[in-house]
Order: structure tokens, then C-alpha cells, then sequence
């Protein structure tokens, strides 16, 4: 009873996170009171809407206040839009909506980073100072905000682009608004996805609230099955491999070969998969388990063969938000807009200054006049321009959103370079219309390499870490001891090995393995998750391990 209590006092050393103990008993309390009341559906939702403001205060205390002001601005907004009939009333509402929010997550997520990038253009010296938590200690005396140092909520990026969706929805008329801020409420704050995800559309989800709740037997067993899956995929494929050899060597890449560098990079690419998947998964298991089904975030993205293709497969939710959002809006692949050019010449400017040297400072102007000139003498190269402008305008933001630094625009910059230079490949390849098992393969492999090395400036420290990690490449791959690394960490690689072995099964043989899952009797499926737990806690370490994108 003690640990119970515990569990339900705000404490920031104990989080309410999935793969804690903590966070089990808090779910078996909550689902047992939600047994009793779920037939009604009003008195379901408050509840719902009260626990994962819990949850969230349990995540990040006092922040709960930035949830509560973006749910409160966005349900009178988009009930004001949907009641208003003069279009510029409804264009300056939406436009409003999305200030305030984009304005919310920027000072929380970038006043370091715009701040910084400013210091370095002008050489100032201007310091960031959180007027937010001095204007927030001015009502006590007990100092509860460090003013010192902008935190970032947890899970802002998330529920600010859900809410962004909600109004812009109701303006395009794609939505009625909800008539209730507690049903409005529950729709940003509910707990299995509010922290990471997925990013839940307001058309796909706000039409689940006000029906009676309803879980079959179907999902029942697929949300116990996605759950146990989760957890292994975090456990083991994730945390497993990044705290006994990942993260010793992103720390310190200079100590490491270049073979064990590279080794890092693609057991990288499993563990952020098995992470943020994981995370996926058990969100996804939890909401079936309460009746509510969110969108799929994963297809199997290693089996993409081709940067484009990796990107519909691979963080779902947020790819289909900007394509819907930002990409189409700014002329998607028809041209390219006044706006989108303007934005595109200070992301550029903002890369140059991030590598910092005399190469970048010539290469980019060059590659830019270059390509003005092109289209000024060639309409067939300004048509090039101005269809794959906004592409490449679309992965710089997404980079950008994953993290407050440029070595993130770079990294969704040449995530934009692949899916463009692909684009012009196929209508050259010899082998693109081969239906040959090689072909098929080796255009898997490659795109999975060019994923994988792109990473590095997704997870380097910073530029001086990444520039140590190819210099380490370039200069010591130390094949020699290659297989003394092997030998050394076998049981990391036997991990790895086995985490992309289950990634690339056949779909039909995967489907086989739940179908299996969901006809066996019930004390196997209890047989099963004692196993999955015991192997996923023996492996699991003292050092806390976060999910990644609790970080975005």
C-alpha cells in the first residue's frame, strides 16, 4: 500500500515512465476504476482527462500549466472559428492559434538556439533569462523556478502540433469543434501518446469521444500483444545495446576505432527504432486496452527502399502533419512560394555557421547562384527548382523541430538531398523496374546505409563529437582488432543481430506470430508476459534510461 501511495505523489526522481515499475501500478489503478466506469461516457472522459493531467504532473510538475494554457486557448479559438462566418475573421483566428502555440513551443524549445545562432552572426553577448519562472516565483516566496535556465516540457512538440491540427481543422471545415473542454482536454492530454507520441490528428481522434466504449476480444489481445512488444523492442533492442556499448562510445568516440564508431552508428539505428517504436507500441496497446485505437507511427521503415519511401514508413504521425501542414500549404510539388524561398535562405545561412569553416562558406553561396542562374537561363531547371524546393524545405523543418541546434537541420537537410536525388536517379537506374530479389535487396541496403550514416548528426553531442567520429573513421578504422571489438561485445552484436533479424521477417510470418498470440488460452498469454518481464528487467540497468524523443 506504501508503494502505492508513493506512486501517486509528484516526485521528479520517479517519473511515471513505461518501462518503470511505477508507472504498471499506477495503469492497474487507473484501469481498474475505469472497469467500473467506462458504460458512461461523459464521467469516462473526465476521468480520463483528470489521469493524464496526473500523469503529466508527474512527468513535469508545474510545466502542467503550459498544457492546460494551449488547451484552454485552442478549445475557445476553435469554437470561435466554427461560429464565425466572415473568412477573415476565421483566417485571423487560425492565424492567432497558430502563433500563440508556435510561440509557446519556440520559447521553450529555441530561445537558446536563436539566441545563440544571433550571438554568433553579430558577436553579441546577449544571455537568455526566464522572465516566464521570475514572473512565476513573484507569487511565492519559495522559489519554485530556477530562473537561470529555460526547461523544456515534456512532450510541448507533441501536443502543440495536435492542438495547431484541432484549429486548422475546424477552419478548412474538416471538423466540428467539441462542445465540451473536458472532452477538448482529454483529446491533447491523453496519457498513453501525450508525452511521445504518436501525434494524434484531431479528425481522426476528436469522433472516438463521444462514442460508448467498446473492446473486443480482438483488442483486447492485440493491445496486450502490442504492449509486451513494445517493451521488448525499448528493453532489450534499445536501452540493452545503448547502455553497454552506444553510449561509451558517442561519449568519447576519439578512445574507440573507427570500426567500433561505424559498429556504433548501426546499432544506433536499432536502438532510436526500438526506442521510439517501443514507445509506440505500448501507447498504442494501452489506448486498444481503453477502447480507443491511435494511428499506426511505424511500417517496418528498414525495409524502405528508398529515402522517400523510409520517410512514410518511419515516424508516421509527424511526416503526414507536415506534409498536410507545412509541405502542401507552401505549394507542395507544384511551385515553390515567396515564403518558402525566404525560409529556405535563412535555414542555408544558419548551416553555414554550423559547420563554420571556409568550405561550407564557398560551397553553399556557390550551389545557390549556381542554381539561380540555372533557372533563370533554363525553364527546365527552375521547374526542378521550384518542385523539390518545398521538399527540401519540409525535411530542414522537420530536422529542426526534432531539436534546438543546427547539427539537426543538417541532418534533416541530407535526409532532403536523398529523397530528391532519388527522385532524378529512378528515371535513370538500369535495375529501378527490377523485380530481381538482388535488386530489391541491394536498393534496402543502400537506403538503410544512407539512413544510418545520416544519424550521426541526429545523435553526435555536438559538431566538435561529430567531427571526432569521422576523423576516427577516416583515420582509424583499426581493422586489426576488429574482431577483438566482435569478440569483446558478443553479446551486443547478438542483440543487434537479432533485433534486425525480427525488423526484417516477412510481414505474413509477424501477422502469424500475433494471430498465435491472440488464440492461446489465457494462462499462456499470462505465461508469456512473466517471461517477457523477467527477461526484460534482468537486462534492464540502474541507469535510467529515458526515451529518446522525451528530449522533442
Amino acid at each position: 500500500m506504501n508503494r502505492i501511495l508513493e506512486v501517486f505523489k509528484f516526485s521528479e526522481e520517479s517519473p511515471l515512465i513505461f518501462t518503470q515499475a511505477d508507472f504498471w501500478i499506477f495503469f492497474a489503478v487507473a484501469y481498474l476504476i475505469f472497469a467500473l466506469i467506462y458504460k458512461k461516457v461523459s464521467l469516462r472522459n473526465a476521468y480520463l482527462f483528470i489521469i493524464s493531467l496526473f500523469f503529466y504532473y508527474k512527468t513535469s510538475g508545474l510545466f502542467i500549466g503550459i498544457l492546460i494554457f494551449s488547451t484552454l486557448v485552442d478549445f475557445f479559438i476553435g469554437r470561435t472559428i466554427y461560429n464565425s462566418n466572415s473568412k477573415v475573421k476565421r483566417k485571423v483566428l487560425v492565424t492567432i492559434s497558430v502563433c500563440v502555440n508556435l510561440l509557446v513551443l519556440c520559447y521553450f524549445k529555441y530561445a537558446y538556439f536563436f539566441t545563440d545562432s544571433f550571438n554568433y552572426l553579430f558577436h553579441t553577448n546577449i544571455e537568455v533569462f526566464n522572465w516566464l519562472s521570475y514572473w512565476g516565483n513573484s507569487f511565492s516566496d519559495q522559489g519554485y523556478f530556477t530562473v537561470d535556465k529555460i526547461i523544456l516540457p515534456v512532450g510541448i512538440s507533441f501536443y502543440t502540433f495536435q492542438t495547431i491540427s484541432y484549429s486548422v481543422d475546424i477552419y478548412r471545415g474538416n471538423l466540428k469543434p467539441l462542445k465540451s473542454i473536458v472532452d477538448f482536454g482529454f483529446f491533447v492530454s491523453f496519457f498513453p501518446q501525450l508525452v511521445a507520441g504518436p501525434i494524434v490528428r484531431a479528425e481522426s481522434f476528436v469522433p472516438q469521444i463521444r462514442k460508448a466504449t467498446q473492446i473486443s476480444v480482438s483488442d483486447f489481445n492485440r493491445g496486450t500483444f502490442m504492449i509486451l512488444k513494445g517493451l521488448i523492442k525499448k528493453m532489450i533492442f534499445a536501452d540493452f545495446i545503448a547502455m553497454h556499448f552506444l553510449d561509451r562510445v558517442f561519449d568519447a568516440p576519439e578512445m574507440f576505432s573507427g570500426f567500433a564508431n561505424v559498429m556504433a552508428m548501426i546499432g544506433y539505428s536499432l536502438q532510436i527504432y526500438g526506442d521510439f517504436s517501443g514507445y509506440t507500441d505500448i501507447a498504442i496497446g494501452l489506448a486498444l486496452l481503453m477502447g480507443f485505437k491511435l494511428p499506426n507511427n511505424f511500417d517496418s521503415p528498414y525495409k524502405a527502399d528508398s529515402a522517400g519511401n523510409f520517410w512514410k514508413r518511419w515516424h508516421i504521425s509527424l511526416s503526414t502533419w507536415l506534409r498536410d501542414y507545412l509541405y502542401i500549404p507552401l505549394g507542395g510539388n507544384r511551385k515553390g512560394s515567396t515564403a518558402s524561398y525566404i525560409i529556405l535562405g535563412i535555414i542555408l545561412g544558419g548551416v553555414m555557421l554550423a559547420f563554420g569553416n571556409i568550405y561550407m562558406y564557398i560551397m553553399i553561396p556557390f550551389l545557390v547562384v549556381t542554381a539561380v542562374l540555372g533557372a533563370r537561363f533554363s525553364d527546365t531547371i527552375k521547374n526542378h527548382i521550384n518542385t523539390n524546393i518545398n521538399i527540401m524545405l519540409t525535411m530542414l523543418i522537420g530536422g529542426l523541430w526534432h531539436g534546438a541546434s543546427w547539427k539537426f537541420v543538417i541532418w534533416g537537410g541530407l535526409n532532403g538531398v536523398g529523397i530528391v536525388t532519388y527522385k532524378f536517379w529512378r528515371k535513370i537506374s538500369p535495375y529501378e523496374k527490377s523485380t530481381h530479389l538482388l535488386a530489391h535487396v541491394w536498393k534496402v541496403f543502400f537506403t538503410f546505409l544512407f539512413i544510418t550514416f545520416t544519424r550521426i548528426y541526429f545523435r553526435g553531442n555536438s559538431m566538435a563529437h561529430i567531427q571526432r567520429w569521422y576523423h576516427q573513421v577516416a583515420h582509424n578504422m583499426d581493422w586489426a582488432h576488429a574482431w577483438d571489438i566482435l569478440v569483446h561485445y558478443q553479446m551486443v552484436f547478438w542483440v543487434m543481430l537479432l533485433g534486425y533479424v525480427t525488423h526484417w521477417l516477412p510481414y505474413s510470418l509477424k501477422d502469424k506470430i500475433e494471430d498465435l498470440y491472440g488464440k492461446s488460452p489465457a494462462p499462456v498469454k499470462i505465461g508469456l508476459a512473466v517471461v517477457v518481464g523477467i527477461i526484460c528487467y534482468q537486462a534492464f540497468s540502474t541507469d535510467f534510461q529515458p526515451f529518446i524523443y522525451f528530449q522533442f
